[in-house]
């Protein structure tokens, strides 16, 4: 069997790994064993916080929604529970944006949920 010389390849890997490390501290971006499970403790970590963000942004929503429904009046489980019985199919995002740029909008649609 033919020798089979992996020096190109092992250090385009290496190479590759310490463009991901770049930046981390001790050994972490030095050495390849631990810059590889650092590497991959990163990737585990940034995956978790994606979807943490998305928890984050939601609950901003809510918080805003709630301070604007106290500001009309009513509470933010009352306002949504009025909106569906009025069947209004307004998501969170939307009436938090209404909440920031269009208060008049979001005071409209408070009555609405409020008749119902």
């Amino acid at each position: 069997m033919a020798r089979v010389k992996r020096g190109i390849v092992s250090r385009r890997k290496h190479n590759k790994l310490a463009k991901l490390t770049k930046g981390y501290r001790g050994t972490k971006h030095r050495l390849i064993k631990t810059a590889k499970e650092a590497a991959l403790h990163a990737g585990a970590y940034a995956y978790h916080g994606r979807k943490l963000k998305k928890r984050d942004i939601r609950s901003l929503w809510i918080i805003r929604i709630s301070e604007a429904a106290k500001k009309e009046g009513t509470s933010y489980s009352k306002l949504m529970n009025g909106l569906k019985k009025a069947k209004i199919e307004i998501d969170r995002k939307i009436l938090s944006d209404l909440v920031l740029n269009d208060p008049k909008t979001f005071s409209e649609v408070v009555k609405h949920s409020k008749s119902n």
